[in-house]
């Protein structure tokens, strides 16, 4: 888990950048600018997430001799290490998205997804696999990773179904309401 904690640094971090590139980007007019930002850091990261996930599966019989020399505990390790990848992958797309979200102004949307997704989805799903089912740390890691794959899908739907031109407009009539500058926006011929 520390390696997908080390991922996850770098995610976090990504997810305030995107929130603040999209938001900068709406708040400017630049549609097309927000859609492009939030591509190439999707992308990115999906890159970046399949990286890690190989690695991990790639490693899996020799991460555990890093952190202990109990030969139980390292075929535990190599045995989890599919559900480590899978949620290494997920992890490395769901900040993105969120940031994207939260930058566009969605941030009850994401709240309600992640509720939903986690203590709705997740965590009873979990507690069915893993006492009900008896599958122990698996079933309950499952249960996880299914709400966090819901929650991506979700997020991901959402951005991609997204009309940037109407987020500028929608981010203009937010900014004239509280006082901000009148800008002047980009003219697309189509939805963005």
């Amino acid at each position: 888990m520390a390696f997908n904690g080390w991922e996850g640094m770098l995610f976090i971090g990504m997810n305030a950048a995107l929130s603040i590139r999209v938001s900068n980007e709406l708040g400017y007019g630049h549609p097309r600018a927000a859609k492009f930002s939030v591509y190439v850091a999707v992308s990115q990261s999906l890159l970046i997430g399949i990286l890690c996930m190989v690695v991990v599966l790639l490693a899996r019989d020799y991460i555990a001799f890093i952190f202990t020399s109990n030969k139980e505990m390292q075929e535990a390790v190599s045995n989890l290490a599919y559900l480590l990848g899978a949620t290494m992958l997920l992890n490395s797309m769901q900040p993105v998205l969120s940031g994207v979200a939260v930058g566009s102004g969605w941030q009850a949307l994401v709240a309600y997804i992640n509720l939903g997704c986690y203590y709705i989805i997740g965590v009873p799903l979990g507690c069915l696999l893993g006492y009900l089912a008896k599958f122990g740390v698996k079933g309950l890691w499952g249960g996880m990773i299914c709400g966090t794959a819901l929650q991506t899908l979700i997020l991901l739907f959402i951005v991609y179904r997204t009309n940037w031109n109407k987020e500028v407009e929608q981010t203009t009539e937010r900014m004239q309401k509280w006082g901000g500058v009148q800008i002047e926006t980009e003219k697309t011929s189509d939805d963005v």
